[in-house]
C-alpha cells in the first residue's frame, strides 16, 4: 500500500498532553520554545546553532505539516492538555514503511524540562507505533554524551543495541561524536 493512503492519527492524548500534527500558524509558538532552549539545545540540534527568525520557524512547521499528510515525516506537536501551553517537538522520522520501522526524536522547552513531559509523550509514541501502526521496531537515536536524551528510552525500557564509535560530527562540525542506539521490537 502507498503510505500516503495509511491512517494516521493527527492527534494523539495522554494523561496530561496533547500531541497534534503540526499546522500552518504554529510557528510563533515553536519558535519560542526554541528561542528560550537555545543554549541547551546548541550542543544537539543543527536548527539551534543559529537562532531561527518566526517566518524561518513557520516554515519548518508547514514543511513539516506536508510531510506528515504525504506520511514521510510524523512530527507532533506537544502540548498541556490543561492550559494549551506548548511543551515541545517529538514524532517519527526515517521511517520505513515496508518493514515497518520508525525513529523517535524529540526535544522540549527547557522551561519545561525535567516534569516527565517528554517521557510521557515518547511512551505514547512508542506504544502507537507498535501497537496502531503495525511497526516492528521502534528507535531512538542520540549522541552519548547527551545524557538527558538518553535517559528516555533507559526510563521506558528501551534496549541499547549499541554505540557506534565515531558515528558522526558533532552540531557544530568541530570533532566526531559516538551514537547510541536504542530499540523496542514487537
Amino acid at each position: 500500500m502507498n503510505p500516503i493512503l495509511k491512517e494516521v492519527a493527527e492527534e494523539l492524548e495522554t494523561e496530561r498532553l496533547i500531541l497534534r500534527m503540526p499546522k500552518p500558524g504554529d510557528g510563533t509558538a515553536v519558535n519560542a520554545a526554541i528561542t528560550a532552549s537555545l543554549e541547551e539545545m546548541k550542543p544537539w540540534l543543527g536548527f539551534a546553532l543559529d537562532e531561527p527568525s518566526i517566518e524561518d520557524t513557520e516554515i519548518n512547521t508547514r514543511q513539516a505539516y506536508a510531510k506528515f499528510m504525504t506520511r514521510e515525516n510524523l512530527r507532533y506537536l506537544i502540548y498541556l492538555k490543561d492550559t494549551q501551553e506548548f511543551v515541545g517537538s517529538t514524532g517519527f522520522h526515517n521511517i520505513n514503511w515496508d518493514i515497518p520501522k520508525v525513529e523517535i526524536g524529540y526535544w522540549i522547552d527547557t522551561r519545561l524540562s525535567g516534569k516527565g513531559y517528554m517521557q510521557e509523550a515518547v511512551q505514547k509514541l512508542t506504544d502507537f507505533a507498535l501497537d496502531d501502526l503495525g511497526c516492528r521496531r521502534v528507535e531512538i537515536q542520540c549522541e552519548s554524551e547527551n545524557f538527558r536524551s538518553r535517559a528516555i528510552p533507559e526510563k521506558l525500557g528501551y534496549n541499547l543495541d549499541g554505540i557506534l564509535k565515531n558515528d558522526d560530527l558533532s552540531v557544530d562540525g568541530k570533532h566526531l561524536t559516538d551514537t547510541c542506539i536504542y530499540s523496542k521490537v514487537k
